[in-house]
């Protein structure tokens, strides 16, 4: 709505004004043809950047990257410098990490606060630091967004494939990346297309969000097919109809809990081999005491409920036990769907309280049929 309110001479001023990073986010959004119209007006050194950023893939470091940096050689003193940061520093994305570099080779960097602090005549390859974290203009922007965050770095420089600096990704396109995929991560695990927000039209909500629920449907179609094999049990004591979603709610909710967990340590890559074990077997644990605790609770008051310490005792076991599956499928099944390089996010929802609900059923009226003699 803001740009219609311009004309292409004003646009133009503003693009030739932004840092090549922000200019081609601010054109993604502009129709096609009205980015060659500009394009052909910009600034012959702005159009050269914005072209060159343009042939990187969306999801890669090189798309989110900004050429306007600060480089030394090493034979620099302090002084000359800080002379340069004055003299070119308001056309730079960052004046907080400089960088040195020897036939377009990075080969050190140096921060604002290690010049500040040195002495005018210091060379600049005495206090610059040749070990450095980096990336490839090819490197996931997600995975490049993540190192950035580990090490609380301002700006990560990017390489090509010799080994050549020709960009750096700045801290407010990491947390812009960051956001961008916790977003898309909650809609997913809401069942909701990963593109979807606050003002998006009738018709793009529905094509986003219709697909799950048609999974949705079939999954609980599967669910209700467990249930169609003990309509005899369920014929003989009806109570067992009362009871059946609280088992099968109750590990959906558990499940739920694993699996937020899980998806979140893949995300941020805090889950790995090293500690995987670990995680699975405290998932366990929590399985096994939450069921317990749940499973003696509902014991208590299906056995009220129906007056028969039995209908508690098959109350009871198929909570626990569905607690316990509940939070095996809340770990195994983003781990699983990770493993396949499918985004855990996406569809761990529908599997996982889709064996909750299965397996609940199954062994709430499993054991119901085993124990009838009891409950009758």
């Amino acid at each position: 709505r803001l740009i219609k309110t311009f004309n292409n001479t004003e646009i133009v001023n503003v693009i030739n004004e932004l840092y090549s990073d922000d200019a081609i986010d601010f054109l993604s959004d502009m129709p096609a043809n009205l980015v060659t119209q500009l394009l052909d007006k910009v600034d012959d050194g702005v159009r050269k950047d914005i072209n060159h950023l343009l042939k990187y893939k969306d999801d890669t470091a090189g798309s989110i990257m900004t050429v306007e940096f600060i480089e030394f050689t090493k034979e620099m003193t302090v002084a000359d410098a800080l002379a340069k940061i004055k003299r070119v520093g308001i056309d730079s994305e960052t004046v907080y990490t400089c960088y040195v570099v020897e036939n377009r080779k990075l080969i050190g960097i140096v921060s604002a606060k290690s010049l500040m602090l040195s002495d005018s005549e210091v060379p600049i390859k005495d206090i610059m630091k040749t070990e450095f974290i980096y990336a490839y203009t090819g490197d996931d922007k997600e995975d490049i967004a993540k190192k950035m965050k580990k090490y609380d770095l301002i700006a990560l420089p990017v390489l090509d494939v010799e080994n050549c600096i020709v960009g750096i990704v700045t801290f407010d396109d990491a947390i812009d990346v960051l956001t961008e995929e916790t977003t898309e991560d909650m809609n997913l695990l809401g069942g909701v297309g990963s593109e979807e927000r606050l003002d998006s039209t009738l018709v793009e909500s529905f094509k986003n969000r219709i697909p799950w629920l048609i999974v949705n449907l079939f999954t609980a179609i599967m669910a209700s097919s467990v249930v169609s094999v003990f309509e005899g049990t369920i014929a003989k004591v009806v109570a067992l109809a009362t009871i059946s979603p609280i088992i099968t709610g109750m590990g959906g909710n558990a499940g739920t809990q694993t699996l937020t967990i899980v998806v979140r340590g893949l995300s941020l890559g805090e889950l790995d081999k090293e500690n995987a074990r670990k995680v699975l077997l405290k998932e366990i644990g929590l399985g096994i005491l939450n069921g317990v605790i749940i499973g003696a609770l509902v014991s208590a008051g299906a056995w009220f409920f129906a007056g028969n310490p039995w209908f508690g005792v098959v109350a009871g076991l198929a909570m626990i036990c569905n607690m316990i599956v509940a939070t095996l499928a809340g770990y195994f099944v983003p781990v699983i769907l990770d493993r396949f390089h499918v985004d855990p996010a996406l569809a761990s929802g529908v599997f996982v309280t889709t064996c909750t609900d299965m397996f609940g059923f199954f062994a709430f009226l499993g054991l119901a049929t085993i124990l009838m003699s009891h409950l009758l």
